[in-house]
């Protein structure tokens, strides 16, 4: 690896390598995560599952995605980030693989929940979070915004295209996609993924060369790490500010649009293509728009971001059930106005998290953020099932999901009170 990173470092730093690798790790996790949501129909029309159902065992890889963060990145603390993170990849390639012979709802818990949750949870935002901690002292918002965007381009590559496949050929040819694809991404951690810039006699991007050397891994236990680390941020106001509106981001996005975008589709006479390039779309938008966030965070007060972001979404999710009402405009309006919003709030949150906790701290932190972001897309996954089983529609969760957003927006202006006006000089 040290004679690669010469070579790289003759003309780029490389950092950023590191950051294109774990860009491919999330892109193909987050395509593992919205799999589930292709599947959604072909499931009900096969084994006759209900919505609520299949709804389940989504929520339940939704949340162990979160509640696994920052054991994860108190794993890669302990342990390192590449032995973690190739563990992690094996159990995810291995369970979507196992998960094409189930024939039960309680297998699809077990399978798509408990084993595909708790691997997707360890290539997560927490590992952009330690990445750009690790390897960058400048570009921090911009380098997170990218990472953070591999999710909409997960769904970019991954969603069309398995839909087809589903529409074509049903929903198993779909899980042996996926699990070639997680397979496909060990090789790349093994070989192209140092632990720290020291390892291969570098500094972090932008850090003065006089800067004391980065602190080495933890020792602690990672499980009491974690919680010791909860135990520590909990007595301040700002985390749980911080972990509350991130469950309102987690069940305002992957949570309710995520999930049930392509099956609201269904509703109104669209194919799941339709639904699944209606998502793609989405991505294109949130490509743009969370890279855009991640720069804006460099510059501009994360707290005045997040309430726009929260205030704008808010009212593009209240305007959905309207849109599949208007034949040229509604639906593309939406994928627009939403899709450059989806995960925005991720660079500044990351960035509020640094500001509060500090550097080393941050990322353990953040994993307990992302955790109540997941927990927030379970209840969403969940709830929005259920009041579609029981109402026939999901015009009730767009008004409840779109309410929680605009309460979202007010919350976030009272984090970081007391360093608004140093993060404002200090370019926050």
């Amino acid at each position: 690896m040290n004679w690669l990173a010469k070579r790289v470092e003759s003309r780029i730093h490389y950092g950023w390598l590191v950051a294109a690798v774990v860009f491919l790790v999330l892109l193909t996790a987050a395509g593992t995560r919205a799999t589930p949501s292709v599947m959604m129909l072909p499931l009900e029309r096969e084994f006759g599952w209900s919505r609520a159902t299949i709804s389940l065992a989504i929520s339940v890889n939704i949340a162990l995605y979160g509640l696994t963060g920052p054991f994860a990145a108190a794993a890669m603390q302990r342990f390192g980030v590449r032995p973690t993170l190739l563990s992690a990849l094996a159990t995810m390639a291995g369970g979507v693989a196992l998960s094409s012979m189930m024939t039960a709802p309680w297998q699809m818990v077990l399978v798509w929940g408990v084993m595909v949750g708790g691997a997707t949870g360890v290539a997560a935002l927490t590992l952009s979070a330690t990445i750009v901690n690790r390897w960058f002292v400048e570009r921090r918002g911009l380098v997170m915004g990218m990472l953070t965007a591999s999710s909409a381009t997960g769904q970019l590559v991954f969603l069309p295209m398995l839909a087809s496949v589903a529409q074509h050929h049903g929903w198993r040819p779909v899980v042996l996609i996926v699990a070639l694809a997680a397979a496909a991404a060990l090789p790349l951690v093994a070989l192209l993924l140092p632990e720290r810039p020291a390892d291969i006699a570098l500094r972090p991007y932008g850090e003065p060369a006089d800067a004391p050397q980065a602190v080495a891994s933890a020792t602690q236990n990672p499980i009491a790490l974690a919680f010791g680390t909860l135990w520590s941020a909990s007595k301040r106001r700002d985390f749980w500010l911080l972990f509350f509106s991130f469950f309102v981001c987690g069940a305002s996005t992957n949570g309710y649009i995520g999930t049930h975008l392509i099956a609201m589709c269904g509703d109104y006479g669209m194919s799941e293509v339709q639904g699944a390039s209606l998502l793609a779309a989405m991505g294109v938008f949130d490509l743009i728009g969370t890279t855009l966030s991640g720069w804006l965070s460099d510059r501009l007060n994360s707290r005045v971001l997040l309430f726009w972001y929260y205030a704008l979404r808010g009212l593009s999710l209240m305007y959905l059930p309207h849109a599949f009402g208007v034949h040229l405009f509604g639906l593309p309006v939406f994928a627009v106005f939403y899709g450059l919003d989806w995960i925005a709030t991720v660079p500044p949150t990351v960035r509020l998290t640094t500001d509060v906790f500090g550097r080393q701290t941050a990322p353990v932190v953040f994993g307990w953020i992302v955790a109540g972001h997941q927990l927030g897309a379970a209840f969403a996954a969940f709830g929005a099932g259920v009041l579609r089983a029981d109402l026939g529609t999901y015009t009730v969760a767009s008004t409840i999901s779109g309410g929680l957003c605009l309460v979202a927006a007010l919350v976030v202006l009272r984090i970081h009170r007391r360093g608004a006006l140093a993060n404002v000089g200090a370019v926050a």
